[in-house]
């Protein structure tokens, strides 16, 4: 089930709040924890199995870590070790080990067999980390020991950021899980929030992904550079929409519920150097892999060549994270190389560079990792990378080509414009010089919805980009 159907507006949200805020406050963390399971099992009823069993031996090693920490240390610190090695364990199990044995059976002398019927579990990667979140941070006690299972259980299950993020750490959100205040205005908030990510998703990412598409298999045809450039901005641009809709759907969500999930994008698009661009894309991820990471193997107080090694693994980590492909690991590759060349050097040099041609650096650079990202496939990625450069295709471009970007091109650069704080900065200097443009907020909210439903009824199933990892 994914947020932008029709099931899950019509049916499954409605009765979930009904029932969420029809029970006393002291049942609502076992109605969520219902509903989040049923949530998740919706499309595949077996892997609730897979879930129960990483929450209960978390839980479990919980006391263990909580009763040892004080009084033997560093049996604290081994139930810590086998508390995440269960977690990774599983994880790596169901997204790696087919890509493991594929590979490694390529060697002389070895021969893995690979499982057809191993599916990855949807979301295992993001609930893996929250998991781990709790456990290293009672570890290092940045938490309390959480006592009770269905409100842990609720924490890992919570449905809003289940299946896609944002990664929430188990401290940010500890004092909502036991006690939260939900309001009005924070439920009409959420509503908002709500709209305005499937707006993107719907009404633009959805919109951007099929002019992708079309490029994309228009070049098994008539290939062109035109063609090739359209088809990795469009889909740069897609995924800023597609990840960035569901990440404000979920906050949306959680703030309909009382709570409040951190932030996960920051206008990504407007930055100036790659360095920038993560602090802004995917934060709870960059997060994550800093605090459990890069700053345990030591960050960067150990000198530059044991910084430039701290960022290797975190980025093949996160490369790897993303899938279990070879484009992905090549794809963190390609962002740690820029990110060390940034730090040793060139971000001295862009700092005295206009800021224009800082974002053009930026943006470039970006776009050509997204085209790594998103072909599976590294002899395709290498030729639509070659073809950007006008080689091995038929030209620059073709009538076909050029048609269809001057027919695209109004909803690139509304895209564009929209990946900026633009179009907020001026709703908010309209509604503090003109109060009653206050009321536009619910009337645009509205519409919103109405033109997002009218969308769904016509168009075909269409997943969150995300949902693969």
């Amino acid at each position: 089930m994914v947020f932008s159907s029709l099931l899950f507006l019509f049916a499954y949200l409605p009765i979930t709040l009904l029932c969420y805020y029809a029970v006393p406050r002291k049942w609502r963390n076992l109605v969520l924890f219902a509903v989040s399971l049923l949530f998740y099992g919706w499309g595949e009823p077996v892997y609730i199995l897979l879930m129960m069993l990483s929450i209960t031996s978390a839980y479990f090693f919980g006391f263990f870590i909580e009763r040892y920490r004080t009084s033997a240390p560093k049996k604290a610190k081994w139930m810590m070790i086998l508390s995440v090695a269960v977690s990774l364990a599983l994880l790596f199990f169901f997204k790696y080990y087919n890509f493991f044995a594929e590979n490694l059976s390529r060697l002389p002398l070895i021969e893995i067999p690979g499982i057809e019927a191993l599916k990855l579990p949807i979301g295992i990667s993001f609930y893996t980390f929250q998991i781990i979140s709790y456990t290293v941070d009672l570890y290092r006690r940045d938490c309390e020991l959480q006592r009770n299972y269905i409100t842990f259980g609720t924490y890992v299950t919570l449905f809003p950021q289940l299946i896609a993020g944002p990664i929430v750490r188990y401290r940010d959100v500890d004092e909502q899980l036991r006690e939260r205040k939900e309001s009005v205005s924070d439920f009409a908030a959420g509503v908002a929030r709500l709209t305005v990510g499937l707006c993107k998703k719907i009404l633009v990412g959805d919109l951007l992904a099929a002019g992708s598409e079309y490029f994309r298999h228009l070049a098994v045809l008539e290939n062109t550079a035109l063609g090739a450039w359209m088809t990795i901005i469009l889909y740069t641009l897609h995924l800023y929409y597609d990840f960035s809709g569901y990440s404000d759907m979920a906050i949306g969500l959680g703030r309909m519920l009382g709570f409040r999930f951190p932030e996960n994008f920051n206008y990504p698009y407007i930055a100036k150097s790659i360095t920038e661009f993560w602090r802004r894309w995917h934060i709870s991820l960059s997060t994550w892999f800093r605090e459990y990471v890069y700053i345990p193997l030591g960050g960067n107080r150990r000198g530059s060549a044991r910084q430039y090694l701290n960022l290797a693994v975190v980025w093949l980590l996160t490369g790897f994270w993303h899938g279990a492909s070879w484009n992905f690991v090549l794809w963190g590759i390609y962002f740690l190389v820029i990110l060390i060349i940034e730090k040793a050097f060139l971000l001295k040099v862009l700092d005295k560079t206009p800021a224009a041609l800082r974002h053009i650096y930026a943006m470039l650079l970006v776009t050509l990792g997204f085209l790594i990202f998103s072909y599976p496939d590294l002899t395709t990625a290498k030729d639509c990378f070659l073809s950007l450069f006008g080689v091995g295709c038929v030209g620059a471009t073709s009538a076909v080509a050029t048609y269809e970007v001057l027919r695209i091109l109004p909803l690139i650069l509304l895209a564009a414009i929209g990946a900026t704080p633009i179009p907020k900065k001026l709703f908010a200097a309209l509604r503090e010089k003109w109060k009653p443009a206050e009321l536009f907020v619910p009337l645009l909210t509205a519409a919103g919805l109405l033109l997002c439903v009218a969308y769904l009824v016509d168009s075909t199933f269409s997943p969150f980009a995300y949902l693969n990892f």
